[in-house]
């Protein structure tokens, strides 16, 4: 099993593996090496929501095409929610995105291939004992090991851009954290399906936006309702904002007035046409 497999079935890695900021390692990956491109295949890459944004951008398609295309997304009960990863070719079992000069859309590559030969362990709530912190994978595969210029974690993560990621992950990242998930609360197959699309098909989720009531519904200020309709870094933040007030019911959301007066308008009738029922039956 691929080292970093093993690492997202849950084996985390002990004292001696884990790597501070200022921890030094010796790597370098290029095409004069044997094995470039090798780390490419038989290997499960699971995909952002940023991830998704950078590569079909990256590839010209939107995000409904990208999905189906690039993407599966496995299923089994123990899961409780959706995940996305790289479909691999089914008959070589490497990444589609990868020639014979490598990485189709290395610029914009995932987060997982990004960081490569480093992972992230991150533990649920932070403290000054658990903290997050990075580890280092070592595979036979990978001949880079020991190759290169010596280089901190820190110096590491700053050439691969990798803040810029963590930023753009953070409301993710506290969806994937959130105590609603220890409850033992199955999603039914409409909040699955409203989780996906929020996530992960933007482009679908911007449909729902704009050609729906749901900005009738929602008093969402107009230069908002610009920014979203434009960029997608925007709208996935927005969109998580809107999976926290329909899931976990938080007041990430405001509806406006007059759909709450409305309703309460139909909840009072539904009550009395109730109770006139119950007299006249009575």
């Amino acid at each position: 099993m691929p080292e970093r497999d093993r690492f997202l079935q849950g084996r985390l890695p002990d004292e001696s593996e884990r790597l501070g900021p200022d921890d030094r390692f010796d790597f370098r990956c290029g095409e004069d090496l044997d094995c470039f491109t090798d780390c490419c295949g038989d290997v499960s890459i699971i995909l952002t929501p940023y991830d998704v944004i950078r590569m079909k951008k990256a590839l010209g398609v939107d995000s409904s095409e990208f999905l189906s295309t690039y993407t599966i997304s496995p299923f089994c009960k123990e899961q409780k929610i959706p995940v996305v990863l790289l479909r691999m070719d089914p008959e070589t079992q490497r990444c589609p995105l990868v020639g014979e000069e490598g990485c189709q859309v290395y610029a914009n590559r995932p987060w997982a291939c990004r960081m490569y030969p480093l992972g992230v362990a991150q533990p649920k709530a932070a403290t000054s004992a658990e903290r997050p912190f990075h580890f280092h994978i070592r595979e036979e595969l990978c001949h880079g090991h020991g190759k290169g210029k010596t280089q901190t974690v820190r110096q590491w993560c700053a050439e691969q851009g990798s803040e810029h990621y963590e930023m753009m992950g953070a409301g993710f990242k506290e969806l994937m954290l959130h105590d609603f998930w220890d409850k033992g609360q199955d999603l039914t197959p409409q909040q699955m399906d409203m989780y996906y699309m929020a996530c992960y098909d933007l482009d679908r989720f911007r449909r729902f936006v704009f050609e729906t009531r749901f900005l009738a519904m929602f008093d969402i200020d107009e230069a908002r309702v610009e920014a979203i309709r434009a960029d997608d870094c925007e709208l996935l933040e927005f969109a998580l904002q809107w999976l926290r007030f329909s899931l976990f019911r938080e007041r990430t959301m405001k509806i406006k007035p007059a759909v709450v007066e409305a309703r309460r308008r139909a909840a009072s009738g539904s009550e009395s046409m109730q109770e006139r029922l119950a007299n006249s039956n009575g």
